[in-house]
C-alpha cells in the first residue's frame, strides 16, 4: 500500500509543479528576453510593502511543505519489522517474545544448513493484525553457496526451521516467504 501512496503523491507533486512552471513562464514571462528576472526589483518590492501578508503565507506555505516533506521521509525509513509477539503460554497468561530474538534464531538455525552461505530474517506486520496483510509473516532470505540444492534448502527451511519458529512465537499459522541468491566464489590468481 505504501507503494501505491507513494506513486500517487509523487504524481501530483510531478503535475503540481509541472503546472506552476508552464503558469509562471506562460503569464510571467518578462518582456525584455531571457536574460531579465521573472520579478524584477519593482514588483519585489510592491509586493513587499504593499501586501504585507504575501510574504508571510508564502513562507507559512513552504514551511508545510517542509514538514510534509519530512513527514513523507521518515514514513519511508520506517521499518516494517514487528518489536515484539504476545505468546500464549496455555494457563491463560502471555509471555512478550522479541521480534528480533526470534529473527535471531531462525537466521542462527536457517544458517546452520547444509549450502547456506549467509541468511538474514526480518519479522514483518503488527501485532494483533487479523487481516492478512497485517498479520505477522516471517521474510527469510539465504544465500546459497554454489553447490548447494535449493529444493533440498527450501525444504530443510519449510520443515524443521519454520515448525520451530512457528513452535516458540505460538502461531501455528505464520507464514514465511524465502528469498534464494546463490554466491558467487572467484577463484584466486596463484603466483
Amino acid at each position: 500500500m505504501l507503494g501505491t501512496v507513494n506513486r500517487i503523491l509523487l504524481g501530483i507533486i510531478g503535475l503540481v509543479l509541472l503546472a506552476t512552471g508552464a503558469v509562471l513562464l506562460a503569464a510571467y514571462r518578462p518582456l525584455g528576453g531571457r536574460n531579465e528576472p521573472l520579478l524584477t526589483q519593482a514588483t519585489r518590492q510592491r509586493f513587499w510593502h504593499a501586501e504585507g501578508w504575501w510574504w508571510w503565507a508564502v513562507l507559512a506555505g513552504l514551511g508545510v511543505c517542509v514538514v510534509l516533506a519530512l513527514w513523507w521521509l521518515l514514513a519511508q525509513l520506517r521499518r516494517g519489522r514487528l518489536s515484539a509477539l504476545a505468546v500464549d503460554t496455555g494457563d491463560g497468561a502471555f509471555a512478550v517474545l522479541r521480534g528480533r530474538a526470534l529473527e535471531e534464531a531462525v537466521a542462527a538455525e536457517a544458517g546452520a544448513l547444509d549450502g547456506v552461505a549467509r541468511c538474514s530474517v526480518a519479522l514483518r506486520g503488527r501485532q494483533g493484525g487479523r487481516s492478512r496483510r497485517g498479520a505477522p509473516k516471517l521474510q527469510v532470505d539465504l544465500e546459497l553457496e554454489p553447490h548447494a540444492v535449493p529444493a533440498d534448502a527450501l525444504a530443510a527451511l519449510a520443515g524443521p526451521v519454520l515448525d520451530h519458529a512457528r513452535w516458540s512465537a505460538g502461531l501455528p499459522g505464520l507464514p514465511a516467504e524465502a528469498r534464494f541468491r546463490i554466491t558467487s566464489h572467484r577463484a584466486r590468481r596463484v603466483t
